[in-house]
């Protein structure tokens, strides 16, 4: 597992967003004492540090991590980006460049409330996400997008994810698959993780029980070990950020990632 890396994503603190948002030096930390070697962080949790490069470069350097990847989460609703989110997409590409060749850019999308107008929804959004790759690779940046499991995702089944991987596959937009979030649409990670191997340049982990609840790393159905194996096998190179959404990472989200750290110290061997 020479060339996997692993990181975490910030996602476990933003569950309780006013407390931690902007606290990247204190989940750094956190993430250091952990073994991780990486971060990804949303827009909203770098808060006043977005797009501050060098502030966030230094407290990475000062932790020995990576700002490996900046995730971009927006509605796009509509067949075209709207003015808003044209801006902050150019605006992440920018930081995402300007931090170096080691860091991409992750694409994913705000929840909505229901799949209602779902075909309307799912071509809109392929439209602007792929748009927003297109210009990235011309900045010379990388782009991953993560589908979710919410009840109100555009991609949540596996129908959904050949729709939409399919739609991808000819464009300079990669796939970011999250292995709950495949298992939470029903789907096996593993299988929808070798069904589309070659689109894959990053990936997120985060375990769940067969009932659907999210759990630390470890604890639930997900073969983890699986994956893994798979990935070093077809000579995965990127990232594996872990993360956790469990009622425990609501109240601790530090005592949950230094569990997931060991937990992931033992997978590695």
């Amino acid at each position: 597992m020479s060339n996997i890396r692993f990181g975490l994503q910030t996602y476990s603190w933003q569950m309780s967003y006013e407390k931690y948002r902007g606290r990247i030096d204190h989940i750094a930390g956190i993430g250091e004492a952990a073994g991780f070697i990486g971060m990804e962080a949303e827009v909203c949790m770098l808060d006043a540090l977005f797009p501050h490069v060098e502030q966030v470069r230094e407290i990475m350097e000062r932790h020995h991590m990576q700002f490996a990847t900046l995730a971009l989460p927006l509605n796009w609703l509509e067949p075209r980006e709207t003015e808003e989110e044209r801006a902050l997409a150019d605006k992440a590409i920018r930081f995402v460049r300007e931090m170096g060749p080691g860091c991409m850019l992750a694409v994913c999308h705000l929840p909505q409330k229901d799949r209602s107008e779902l075909e309307t929804r799912q071509k809109n959004q392929i439209a602007c996400i792929t748009e927003v790759a297109r210009r990235a690779a011309d900045a010379g940046v990388r782009t991953g997008y993560h589908p979710n499991s919410s009840d109100g995702s555009a991609f949540r089944t596996r129908e959904d994810y050949d729709i939409l991987l399919n739609a991808i596959a000819n464009t300079p937009l990669g796939y970011a698959p999250d292995a709950g979030h495949i298992a939470h649409g029903g789907m096996d990670p593993l299988e929808i993780i070798r069904t589309y191997r070659e689109k894959v340049v990053h990936m997120h982990f985060k375990d769940m029980a067969r009932d659907g609840s999210w759990q630390s790393m470890g604890e639930g159905c997900i073969d983890f070990p699986g994956i893994v194996r798979f990935m070093d096998q077809t000579g995965y190179d990127g990232w594996i950020m872990v993360e956790e959404e469990s009622d425990k990472a609501k109240v601790d989200p530090d005592a949950v990632t230094l569990a997931n750290g060991k937990y992931i110290a033992g997978l590695r061997g």
